[in-house]
């Protein structure tokens, strides 16, 4: 048994590898199609090995023997990030190939939607898969957000911020770490985000208009995040207030 866990480990770890693998190759594809300049390039190196090494550590922490069909979808979707990040490091010399970026980012929303399904069908959701593709949603959003904010100005960077943030405020608030209940508005909010950003980066529309929809996402966002902060705060009084009535149980006792 020993010795499949660890053959099946060992898969697990070449998977990761190949990702980065296929990663570089479509670096090396945008590059010859955009002809990508040193900073598109490095940006791209540095987000495959960067992924591939926190991706790789992840799993074996998590001690995994079969890296399952849903992260694959991920993985695929990782590798379409890391090619819109290096599109967008590349931006600030010129205008990346809209219709490329586009179709890019739009296959990276569409899958998405289609990991979590792969997950719950083949009975291969887990922390780790759950958690890799929150990080790459927040990635993409952070990049989109960067990408966007070029044209519309820095303040469109606290939608791409606003996760980073939640997270450093966690470190010095850790009633922020409980899990929060499953909320249907809270998915549908994060799935906006990328579509509003995708949409205003594509320069379909006047920017005014660019300029409204990201507004409203960012507002959705904030409303999310600050529906959820309550709920946390609220919680962490309840079992405050629970503690300390168990002191005093325990003392006149």
């Amino acid at each position: 048994m020993a010795l499949n866990n660890t053959y099946g480990a060992r898969l697990v770890q070449q998977e990761t590898a190949l990702g980065a693998g296929v990663q570089i190759l479509l670096l090396a594809l945008l590059g010859s199609a955009t002809g990508m300049g040193p900073a598109g390039w490095l940006t791209g190196l540095v987000f495959a090995v960067a992924s591939w090494a926190v991706l790789s550590r992840a799993v074996h922490r998590s001690r995994l023997s079969s890296f399952g069909p849903a992260n694959r979808v991920t993985l695929g979707r990782a590798t379409l990030v890391g090619g819109v990040t290096a599109l967008v490091a590349d931006s600030f010399r010129g205008s990346p190939p809209v219709t490329l970026f586009v179709a890019l980012t739009a296959v990276a929303l569409v899958l998405d939607g289609v990991d979590g399904k792969v997950a719950r069908r083949t009975g291969t959701s887990s922390a780790l898969g759950a958690r890799f593709d929150m990080e790459v949603d927040a990635f993409l959003i952070l990049v989109l957000s960067v990408y966007v904010s070029a044209e519309l100005g820095p303040w469109v960077l606290l939608i791409g911020g606003m996760r980073y943030a939640f997270v450093a405020a966690a470190r010095v608030w850790p009633w922020l770490t409980a899990p929060l209940p499953p909320s249907t508005a809270r998915k549908a909010v994060a799935a906006v985000q990328g579509v509003f950003l995708l949409v205003a980066a594509s320069g379909v529309l006047p920017v005014m208009a660019d300029a409204g929809v990201v507004a409203v996402a960012l507002a959705l966002l904030l409303w999310s995040f600050g529906r959820d902060v309550l709920w946390l705060w609220r919680q962490s009084r309840v079992v405050r207030q629970q503690g300390a009535g168990r002191v005093l149980e325990s003392v006149a006792g």
